[in-house]
């Protein structure tokens, strides 16, 4: 494909292939539209009972505090809290995972990875910051973790909360870059700005992080072709260990959306899916003649055998992830759970002395199976005879006509023993992965 950008006027698009409101990134299976809250009981059941030895655990502690929410953000964050009410949102949290560290499934266990999401876990002071995983560590030991992520918003970022985050044990620091003109960083509410991005970025290369990624993400509002190529050139000059690239959607409980709703608009203000395809396909070119490697539907990375993402990888093969805070979500001996999706009901459920899960779901065997397949298939390579050893079902046969689909449409080269995303394939891979969904799933299924 070629490696440079198109100026040329764009052929007509497809009702199909404008940006519509929703999501098709696919992060989890079953959907989470499935998960009922009469299943709840299933996970403080399976807390009753030890853990088999060879699933690892993660540990997740949500953050959902921000400077300002983004104009496509559909998280759960709050932009009003005060010092006080952080702390008792971290109290909370810690309670939380105290009661799950008493219990058969989790006591005595080491974790095998650590991530900090939100929101923005680096809008918290360092004392908090230290606060939080001193207890954290009380609970369950962090001590040889293959990897412990934490998320950042630049803006946030200076040197003394930069070391801080360093020296709570952080080995891989991801910047919430996104873009790095002003105007489109302002325009999409974005609290940063592009000078904040090269300073907290220059100062955490001298502090020995293994591992720092940086996200962008295509198609915001007001990109431009130009726009894009300058935000690729420079992002190539930073030289980060990994970048992730997503391609911008419009989910519902946006704000986003609600001015959307508001003007009776169903196609976003943000590049059509071509588009933005083609600007994906952009960046890894320019990545990989820098000496990148592509190592997924939206990653980059500089060195394959040293930079591994433990979270994503761990998770995709069936992890245990030990999940806490607001509406986070988390999985245990098969089952998947989400938390409370306010602040007020799930700190009224913790200081109740319960579980603050709001619904879950009891995965089958054969779920299990499709949904480590299906989200493997965003790595670009699966090979059949994995699965067939671990779930023993042969996906060559159970997905015989969706991957047959992919070999005819040119998305995929597919043999008896494996199949090999092109890179069309991989740029739409979430698209395509909602045909290898169980009929079951396939209709009024929302990721949110």
């Amino acid at each position: 494909m070629s490696t440079t950008l198109d100026s040329s006027p764009p052929a007509t698009v497809k009702p199909e292939e404008k940006t519509e409101v929703g999501n098709y990134f696919v992060s989890n299976y079953p959907p989470f539209s499935f998960w009922k809250p009469e299943q709840v009981p299933s996970v403080e059941a399976v807390m009753q009972r030890p853990a088999a030895h060879d699933i690892p655990l993660g540990i997740y502690f949500h953050i959902p505090f921000c400077r300002k929410r983004c104009h496509f953000c559909y998280f759960k964050v709050y932009t009003d809290k005060n010092a006080q009410e952080i702390r008792a949102y971290i109290d909370a949290g810690m309670r939380e995972m105290e009661r799950y560290a008493k219990t058969p499934y989790i006591a005595g266990r080491k974790a095998h990875f650590v991530y900090f999401g939100g929101g923005t876990p680096s809008y918290l002071s360092v004392p908090q910051l230290r606060e939080l995983t001193t207890r954290m560590k009380d609970c369950v030991s962090w001590e040889g973790a293959a990897e412990v992520a934490f998320e950042a918003e630049p803006g946030t970022l200076n040197e003394t909360k930069l070391t801080g985050i360093r020296e709570i044990g952080v080995t891989r620091l991801s910047l919430g870059v996104e873009n790095f003109d002003d105007h489109i960083l302002e325009s999409n509410g974005r609290a940063h700005r592009s000078g904040e991005i090269d300073k907290a970025y220059r100062f955490a290369r001298t502090l020995g992080f293994e591992h720092i990624n940086i996200d962008l993400i295509a198609g915001m509002m007001n990109e431009t072709e130009e726009n894009w190529k300058v935000t690729v050139e420079k992002a190539v000059q930073m030289g980060p260990d990994a970048v992730t690239i997503y391609q911008m959607e419009v989910p519902y409980n946006t704000t986003m959306y609600q001015q959307m709703k508001a003007e009776g608009k169903v196609t976003a203000p943000v590049a059509d899916w071509p588009t933005k395809r083609r600007w994906v396909s952009y960046a890894f070119d320019e990545f990989v003649k820098a000496g990148y490697t592509v190592t997924s539907a939206y990653t980059v990375v500089k060195d394959p055998q040293r930079i591994k993402f433990v979270y994503r990888d761990a998770l995709w093969e069936g992890a245990d992830l030990l999940s806490n805070g607001v509406a986070s979500f988390g999985h245990l001996g098969g089952i998947h759970y989400q938390n409370q999706a306010e602040v007020g009901p799930y700190m009224q459920a913790v200081d109740a002395g319960k579980l603050p899960i709001f619904r879950a779901y009891e995965t089958s065997h054969e779920e299990r199976f499709v949904r480590e397949f299906i989200l493997k298939m965003k790595l670009g390579h699966s090979e059949f005879g994995y699965y067939q050893e671990k779930f023993g079902v042969n996906p060559r046969e159970f997905f015989a006509p969706q991957l047959e689909y992919l070999a005819a449409e040119g998305f995929a080269r597919l043999t008896d023993k494996d199949v090999t995303l092109d890179r069309e394939g991989l740029l739409q891979v979430d698209r395509l992965l909602h045909d290898f969904f169980l009929p079951q799933h396939r209709q009024y299924a929302r990721y949110t």
